[in-house]
């Protein structure tokens, strides 16, 4: 017959077990929490740098040629009414449409080109805040306990989110001398 002792331990063992599961759950539930709030987060930001591309191309005095203009609203459209399985290609479609306004940037109004970097910051630490976050739950659930005891439930495993969000209108611009009286024209 099994002593005290054993019987004391055999118990410790199994809250210490009951505690680390119970941790373990609950630390998995915040983190797809987080990566669900962080995926909200990084989609508002996708949507509004999409209208801010359409506002762009649509604003009379933008600055953009009409040709590229249209290319630019059709590239936001597409982005804001995609399913979420082509949303990394509709969104590096925007993103490439705005990189190539890059080179426009001297013909382009101020507040257009403080509009668009802005949005494409927002959505590059969005992405960043959302990828660390599938990162922290992928990690936690690649583990050999919690992947042995299935404690994420059904949940799905999230994935990446990988876009070029490279903001090329953010590079600082030296503005010549016509072009300062243009753009204090343009915002008089």
């Amino acid at each position: 017959m099994l002593s005290a002792s054993w019987w004391i331990s055999a118990v410790v063992v199994a809250i210490l077990l009951t505690t680390w599961v119970t941790f373990t759950v609950t630390r998995l539930d915040r983190l797809h929490a987080k990566v669900d709030a962080a995926q909200a987060a990084l989609d508002a930001q996708l949507v509004r740098r999409s209208a801010a591309l359409l506002h762009v191309a649509e604003m009379p005095r933008s600055g953009v040629p009409d040709e590229h203009a249209l290319q630019l609203a059709h590239a936001a459209h597409s982005a804001l009414a995609v399913d979420l399985l082509d949303r990394q290609a509709a969104e590096n479609q925007v993103g490439r449409a705005i990189g190539g306004l890059a080179n426009l940037r001297p013909v382009l109004a101020v507040d257009a080109v403080a509009e668009l970097s802005e949005a494409a910051t927002r959505v590059a630490i969005a992405r960043r805040f959302y990828n660390d976050s599938v990162r922290d739950t992928r990690s936690l659930r690649a583990r050999r306990m919690p992947r042995l005891l299935h404690l994420a439930g059904h949940r799905e495993l999230p994935q990446f989110f990988d876009i070029d969000d490279t903001n090329l209108l953010a590079v600082p611009y030296q503005a010549t001398g016509d072009e300062l009286g243009r753009i204090e024209e343009s915002s008089a």
